[in-house]
């Protein structure tokens, strides 16, 4: 797949989101993100995509200092924040410990994360996807940060343009693609992160309605298994590539699927097993 391509594209539509929310006199308040305005996920995006440049520049291969921090979101006094590159006027952008941030959207933020995405997409079309690089994840490569980074950006925009009553499904290419990769990476990341509880053979089914994508998941103990086995699962799913993946990153409700069918006490415990971060 040709991340890279969808990296720019969904980047382009957050920011086309962002600057439509910019014209107002307020940062709307983005629904699926509790607690954080249009003005705090940039903040957020934009951070994310400062970081993965100097890991992906320096060619760093082992965990920064800063990371723990960066990952809790609860950057310290401490921590050195010089490569997030902020400009010397900062006045009116949003303040972490303020959020929801609800000022106007400030012109130089937008453009402080449009310089950031930018070159963050520069590096992804110079690097090789097998380039050794530190990653949260066993898989240490510029690979594993372009697909990550691309889902993210998609995710994003779908927020940024459902503050604003606009959104638009993810392209199912890439949706069927990040919804495996959920099932890879993201939940059992999240799983360890949350020390969520260990999981007892709960099998859940995921039907793509819009391709040919179906993952089937087991869990057992600490591990999420895709299961090769074709018999009837506790909880089927069906919707399309881009609906199963907001539904599991925790955008949109199961009733917002095509089809649902089993227990339904089994689909709630969804999230406990692989708790939203």
């Amino acid at each position: 797949m040709d991340y890279v391509s969808h990296f720019r594209r969904e980047i382009l539509a957050f920011e086309a989101a962002v600057r439509r929310a910019a014209a107002g006199d307020t940062a709307p308040l983005v629904p699926s993100c509790p607690g954080w305005s249009v003005s705090d996920l940039v903040t957020h995006l934009g951070g994310v995509h400062r970081f993965v440049t100097l890991l992906i520049r320096e060619r760093i291969v082992e965990p920064p200092d800063t990371i723990e921090n960066l990952i809790a979101r609860t950057p310290s006094a401490t921590v050195d924040l010089g490569f997030l590159h902020l400009p010397e006027d900062v006045e009116g952008w949003p303040v972490p410990e303020e959020a929801p941030n609800r000022g106007p959207i400030p012109a130089s933020l937008v453009d402080w994360f449009t310089d950031g995405s930018s070159a963050l997409e520069s590096l992804f079309r110079s690097r090789g996807p097998a380039e050794p690089v530190w990653t949260w994840s066993p898989e240490r490569t510029t690979g594993f940060w372009m697909r990550i980074q691309t889902i993210e950006a998609a995710v994003h925009r779908w927020d940024a343009e459902a503050a604003t009553g606009t959104a638009r499904p993810v392209d199912a290419e890439l949706a069927a693609d990040a919804v495996g990769q959920n099932f890879e990476v993201m939940a059992p990341a999240r799983r360890a992160w949350t020390k969520a509880p260990p999981g007892s053979g709960e099998r859940l089914r995921f039907r793509q309605t819009d391709g040919t994508g179906d993952w089937r998941v087991r869990f057992d103990g600490d591990d999420v298994l895709l299961d090769q086995d074709t018999g009837p699962c506790d909880v089927e799913l069906a919707g399309t590539a881009s609906d199963l993946l907001l539904f599991l990153w925790h955008r949109i409700p199961a009733d917002r699927l095509d089809e649902v069918k089993g227990d339904r006490d089994l689909l709630e415990r969804y999230f406990v097993l692989v708790p939203p971060v």
